[in-house]
């Protein structure tokens, strides 16, 4: 996906929709040149409108001088070439969500000769294309970042004749005649005769009644990748304690003044890796509060301060804030799902193999005499694989492991069912 030449990402200060473009080329690995605007001069100059207020920002200029302006994500991905038509009528797999777990599949899926699409509702990777710095992944002894891995992924799948429907989105599935029916957002539908979701799953909220104001104006959900050179000097705010936070964390310390580590846990024992907790409680510039959340947010317009409470003490105490990164949790993204025989756990997450069988036995409505193979969810054919599956291990390598080891099962269900 790399450009000949880079693209030009023109906005104002702050820009939540700014953000969402420079974090979308970001974690597809586009190289782009951004200019910020601070005055009519500056607009007048690099963008060629007279005033910042009347212009329509943020504005993309393409390497062939193609100006965007204003564009939705999906409207820069379409003038990259990445939004598709599918080429065919039925596939032998869908797999829905490019991730490590989907890219996985993907690649095995296509390298075995098997008519497969990939759907992806976003930019490639998933949440793991948004970490810095992946080090304790095998192979890589230097480390390498989310959005790097994500991309030889992708060219690897593609290079095996993988279809790849980027900006897509299911939004309800259908189950019969041995056939998933998928409807997408955008009105259009696929058919095939095995699915993997591997839909991954999403941030957590902060559940704070203010916070949809300042998202993109201060407030950022995952690493804040693309957001990070604009931290320079700055004392800014990380919540959460697992490795998705602590990558975040080691990544902005390197242009920010000072990280403070806000972790809800009485310690970071259980929720990261050792290397890495090692790492974060020697840095000099990373502080770890403790037993420590955010209570509240406020600012005009963006976000300049935060209340956190400390549940040791019992105290609530506003503090200056200007980045605030949330990389807490993970909510599976499966509400496709309630309509369908497909069984969920309560936490929403997709059921499969064993932990279907109810006194040694498929569940009720199962309708083969085989039992449900392992990753294979309630529905014959469907598979759940990677950190949307119940009971999963939410590691890097085992949605890797599970995305290949599902195309096996695939196709020992195609060769039994016509």
């Amino acid at each position: 996906m790399a450009q000949v030449a880079p693209i030009r990402l023109i906005s104002g200060v702050q820009s939540p929709e700014a953000y969402r473009l420079r974090d979308f080329l970001q974690r597809s690995v586009v190289s782009y040149d951004w200019v910020e605007l601070r005055n009519d001069e500056d607009c007048q100059r690099q963008a060629g409108y007279p005033t910042l207020a009347t212009a329509p920002l943020p504005l993309v200029v393409m390497p062939d001088g193609t100006r965007l302006e204003a564009p939705s994500v999906k409207d820069l991905a379409d003038r990259l070439g990445w939004v598709t038509e599918p080429r065919f009528k039925e596939y032998d797999v869908s797999i829905y969500g490019a991730g490590p777990a989907g890219l996985s599949a993907a690649v095995y899926a296509a390298s075995e000769g098997l008519r497969a699409v990939l759907i992806e509702r976003h930019a490639v990777g998933g949440q793991a294309g948004s970490s810095s710095l992946i080090e304790n992944y095998m192979g890589f002894p230097q480390g390498i970042s989310g959005a790097e891995l994500a991309e030889r992924g992708r060219q690897q799948a593609v290079r095996f004749g993988i279809e790849i429907l980027q900006m897509r989105e299911g939004v309800k599935a259908t189950f019969r005649d041995g056939r998933i029916f998928v409807d997408l957002a955008d009105g259009s539908k696929l058919t095939a005769r095995a699915n993997i979701c591997a839909t991954g799953v999403e941030w957590r909220r902060l559940r704070l009644p203010n916070e949809d104001q300042f998202l993109g104006r201060g407030l950022y959900y995952g690493a804040g990748m693309s957001e990070a050179p604009f931290c320079r000097d700055e004392h800014v705010f990380i919540v959460g304690g697992a490795n998705s936070a602590g990558q975040a964390a080691m990544h902005l310390a390197e242009y920010a003044g000072r990280v403070t580590m806000l972790v809800r846990a009485p310690n970071l024992k259980g929720t990261m890796s050792r290397y890495l907790s090692d790492r974060i409680l020697s840095h000099h510039r990373i502080d770890v509060r403790l037993s420590t959340e955010v209570a509240e947010l406020a600012g005009k317009g963006v976000l300049d301060r935060i209340a956190l409470h400390d549940h040791r003490a019992n105290q609530t105490n506003w503090t200056p804030a200007s980045h605030l990164f949330v990389c807490i949790g993970g909510l599976p993204n499966t509400d496709w799902a309630k309509d369908t025989p497909i069984v969920r756990d309560p936490s929403g997450f997709l059921v499969t193999g064993a932990d279907l069988l109810v006194n040694g036995r498929p569940p009720i409505g199962w309708p083969l005499k085989r039992a449900p193979f392992h990753l294979e969810t309630s529905v014959p054919g469907a598979f759940a694989v990677g950190d949307v599956r119940s009971g999963s291990v939410k590691r890097l390598a085992t949605a890797v492991g599970e995305g290949g080891m599902a195309i096996s099962f695939v196709h020992h269900h195609l060769a039994t069912t016509p």
